[in-house]
């Protein structure tokens, strides 16, 4: 499918053949008829994609501190190929579309195929043939309703919130600073509400067009007479309410508003404006009330919402991101508010390079709502599109199929399979451009949304999983059932009941599997276990995880997707245990926090203790509420007369007969674990986890949650 995109490196602007999206639970598959370009929004976004590194780094402050803090813990090569591999990405744009239904998995019958719908949200509602969009995003059109005036849609729910912000009440007086998409909106909103409305712009063209759409009065920001008019529109009381939906880096907005606002007046902030607010003499003395209006409602920046398709109570939560969608399309339908007057240029995808050419100012031409137009197909496209031709020379005759391909895949998993030579055939991700990005990065020979192309590929044998953690069991087995060798990223399952599943398949037809357990494949784990060998008495073993804060909105935290951090991060840790005892586990007690703030999640504070076929013991301090000035972790194992230490996998200790052998070896073993695998793979060797091992690590993270919540030892 066609789907406008952007290289985040070199800022380049086009429109490309990718894969088209994948469907999931929850979410609606749509054939784009027309999307709409948020000509402020987009601006910026690829003003930011073409500007240099230093410019990059420049409009984005938070990235580059985030830099700084990985330089510190990985080191300045490592960070640098992070960087490399960040910026090197494909960028979808877009935010507004209308289309058709094609699909929709879940039975609880909100949309059925051939429904006509408005879609929102940044990388759903793309630029882009087909589009795959949480149902909460999703609303339908109104018979009466076009395609291209439903495209508006989004932007429609952003200037209703606003307004709702605003609180506007019948006769009151309301100004609009910005007369952009969002303003021109908004002032027939407020009309719509029984309003008197002064639209304020720099612009005549837009002022004229506010005019010609309601507004009151439409007033040019640098009219010498402005603060007259102004005064003379309120009756010298000032603006019940001042909404600004400006884009801009000046102060002049927020300094107007205050301004020409009321005592006790109210101002809105709906576009990106700077703001230093001045306390005097005006937002102080009037006791102005300043609020900010968050896109399309409530429901924004909640995954519980956005991505899980949980619903707010309708009694409690009137107005929500889709409900403000459906409304604004109702007021479309009644004829409250007029969009097609709105509309200054129409595009086929094809042509969307001139589209963006008059929004970047390339073209000196009037412009206002731009949109792209779609011609949906009958049939819908191929799940996978072929890059090159896969090469018939693979190292080992191993040919991959990797699905799930984050940052963590293409910095840790990808690079180091490539450099051991296997043939990289097909990589599957949930949305096209990203597995299309990642296929020509990599130079794999097919790129898909579907992970079918993978098990149905009879050329692939090996199989890379690193997908959220709650499809690692599913993708596991059909993997396996394919007759693949997998190597899936930790966890290996979030339930004991998917643990069973694959366990009886390799007890049954058998198997070859491993885990993304890297430590043990450490230089400085290596070295110390060549060390202390097989200990002649039981071990004793502290191990402590500086671990950091992950608030529990993130989704490792939520139980369904990613698991929580003891099954989702503690497994790294008693794999390791057990490399060093060369033991299994047996029995776990845990015992963690009993806090009483609601930011922080008591689990991810927890003290565990290990008991160990053989004897050993082991203790796993696993804190959130560390510093980041201290390392991330620490082991110390003591046995035979010898201390082995390891900080932070950057160097290690090992202390025997009083002396100390100091061990600068650094790395956390991806690149050791990918080949060992591969390897093995290849020579048909044994795998270099034991199932059993894999097996009892996962299952003692899910005792270690037995033993919290029952306050007892729990036996494996």
């Amino acid at each position: 499918m066609k789907q406008v995109i952007q290289n985040f490196k070199t800022g380049e602007l086009f429109v490309d053949e990718v894969p088209p999206p994948s469907l999931a639970d929850g979410m609606v598959l749509v054939a784009n008829h027309y999307s709409l370009i948020s000509a402020g929004t987009e601006r910026s976004t690829v003003k930011v994609g073409k500007a240099n590194l230093l410019g990059k780094a420049r409009q984005r402050p938070d990235l580059v501190a985030q830099v700084l803090q990985n330089i510190k813990r990985e080191g300045l090569k490592a960070t640098l190929e992070k960087v490399r591999t960040k910026l090197d990405t494909l960028k979808a744009l877009g935010y507004s579309t209308a289309g058709e239904v094609m699909a929709y998995l879940d039975n609880d019958g909100s949309f059925q195929p051939g429904d006509r719908v408005a879609c929102a949200g940044q990388d759903y509602a793309s630029h882009a043939e087909i589009v795959s969009v949480p149902r909460n995003l999703v609303a339908r059109i109104p018979d009466n309703v076009s395609f291209e005036e439903a495209s508006f849609t989004t932007l429609g729910a952003i200037a209703l919130q606003g307004v709702r912000q605003a609180d506007p009440r019948l006769g009151e007086k309301v100004a609009v600073i910005g007369l952009g998409l969002l303003g021109q909106i908004t002032c027939q909103l407020l009309k719509a509400n029984g309003c008197r409305v002064a639209a304020i712009d720099i612009s005549d063209k837009l002022l004229e067009l506010a005019a010609e759409l309601g507004a009151d009065a439409s007033l040019h920001r640098n009219d010498p007479d402005l603060a007259t008019r102004l005064t003379a529109f309120t009756q010298g009381h000032g603006f019940d309410s001042i909404i600004i939906t400006a884009a801009s880096d000046s102060n002049d907005p927020i300094e107007l508003a205050g301004e020409i606002a009321r005592k006790k007046g109210r101002v809105i902030v709906v576009g990106a404006v700077r703001m230093e607010v001045p306390r005097d003499p005006h937002y102080y003395r009037k006791e102005l009330d300043l609020r900010m209006s968050c896109s399309y409602g409530p429901g924004r920046y909640d995954p519980s919402y956005e991505e899980h398709g949980q619903d707010y109570p309708y009694s409690y939560v009137r107005w929500t991101e889709q409900r403000n969608m459906e409304a604004f399309l109702d007021l479309i339908a009644q004829g409250k508010v007029n969009v097609k007057r709105l509309i200054s240029h129409v595009f086929d995808i094809d042509k969307a390079d001139a589209a963006y050419d008059i929004v970047l100012g390339k073209v000196k031409e009037p412009h206002s709502g731009i949109l792209l137009r779609y011609t949906p197909g009958n049939t819908p496209p191929a799940s996978s599109i072929r890059l090159k031709q896969s090469s018939s020379a693979a190292t080992g005759g191993i040919h991959v199929g990797v699905i799930g391909a984050g940052s963590f895949a293409q910095n840790y998993l990808i690079p180091h399979i490539k450099t051991w030579g296997a043939a990289l055939t097909t990589v599957v991700t949930s949305r096209g451009i990203t597995a299309k990005n990642v296929a020509e990065k990599f130079s794999f020979a097919n790129a898909s949304s579907d992970s079918q192309d993978v098990f149905s590929n009879g050329q692939i044998n090996t199989v890379f999983i690193a997908t959220p953690h709650n499809t690692h069991a599913h993708y596991v087995l059909r993997s396996l059932q394919a007759g693949k060798s997998v190597f899936v990223e930790k966890p290996l399952a979030l339930h004991p009941e998917e643990l069973e599943a694959i366990s009886q398949h390799i007890g049954q037809h058998g198997g070859r599997l491993m885990i993304g357990f890297n430590r043990r494949f450490s230089p400085v784990a290596q070295a110390l276990k060549a060390a202390i060998g097989k200990p002649a008495q039981p071990l004793v073993i502290n191990y402590r995880v500086n671990a950091g804060f992950i608030p529990k909105e993130h989704w490792i935290q939520d139980p369904a997707t990613g698991g929580g951090r003891i099954i989702g991060e503690a497994c790294h840790f008693i794999d390791l245990m057990q490399y060093f005892t060369g033991s299994l586990p047996v029995k776990v007690y845990a015992a963690c926090i009993n806090g009483d703030n609601d930011k922080l999640t008591n689990e991810d504070n927890i003290c565990i203790t290990i008991h160990f076929k053989d004897g050993s013991v082991g203790t796993l301090t696993y804190t959130a509420g560390g510093d980041k000035s201290l390392s991330k972790e620490r082991v110390e194992i003591f046995g035979d007369g010898k201390v082995g230490i390891i900080h932070d996998f950057k160097k290690g200790e090992l202390h025997q007969r009083n002396k100390v052998k100091n061990l600068n070896l650094q790395g956390k073993g991806h690149k050791e674990e990918v080949q060992a695998f591969l390897r093995a793979v290849s020579e048909g060797s044994q795998m270099p986890i034991d199932f059993e091992s894999i097996r009892q690590t996962t299952a003692a993270t899910f005792k270690i949650l037995d033993s919290l919540r029952t306050g007892v030892p729990q036996s494996l």
